[in-house]
């Protein structure tokens, strides 16, 4: 008879089970500031950063080194920030967003050294893509899936799997949730899903 059964007591966690749980576990690099900071499981925050308190974000992230993350800041799971990005209050970026490095988010329109007023939110949605060295103008939202490329300079809304591009960025395209470009009039990707047109973009055709 299993007496640990009957008697309510848990069995012992499997080598596997063990090392599932210890990947699942937050991994902090000790030359980072984080204290006050809600971080969850399985993100790994690395070399230098500095995430004041307040800041939220969720599991399996990857900040990469030398990020900074105000106090007001609100990041889903699944989010990659890649080195040199710096998100000010008022940021909201929501689940499997990819960040480049050195990608510029702002918070003021009209910004002096003295002034304090409330910041203005800046959204990015689901699946969205921030290229390399691409600024954000602040008080926008950036759409599901959309992919502003490196370097471009956001300064208007910008639709669901909109491809965006230069300086002002402009659509170019449209992208696929995989990351390919929609070139065809029937809006399909290669990898098959299929898409039709909205008011905020692209939606997927089920």
């Amino acid at each position: 008879m299993d007496t640990a059964a009957h008697s309510g007591s848990r069995k012992a966690l499997s080598p596997r089970n063990k090392r599932a749980d210890k990947a699942r576990k937050k991994q902090i690099h000790p030359s980072a500031q984080t204290d006050g900071a809600s971080i969850g499981s399985g993100t790994r925050v690395w070399q230098f950063c500095v995430i004041l308190p307040e800041a939220q974000i969720g599991c399996d992230c990857n900040i990469c080194a030398h990020v900074l993350i105000e106090g007001d800041v609100v990041i889903g799971s699944r989010v990659t920030i890649k080195s040199g990005v710096q998100l000010w209050d008022g940021t909201r970026i929501e689940d499997d967003v990819f960040i480049g490095p050195n990608a510029t988010f702002t918070n003021d329109r009209t910004p002096r050294s003295r002034k304090r007023q409330s910041p203005l939110v800046t959204r990015v949605q689901r699946f969205a893509t921030i290229g390399a060295n691409a600024t954000i103008l602040p008080g926008l939202t950036i759409g599901q899936a959309a992919m502003v490329s490196a370097g471009a300079v956001v300064t208007r809304d910008v639709s669901d799997h909109a491809l965006m591009i230069g300086n002002p960025a402009r659509r170019k395209g449209w992208v696929c949730l995989c990351g390919e470009t929609l070139r065809d009039s029937g809006l399909s990707c290669q990898c098959g899903k299929r898409y039709k047109r909205g008011v905020g973009g692209l939606a997927p055709v089920s």
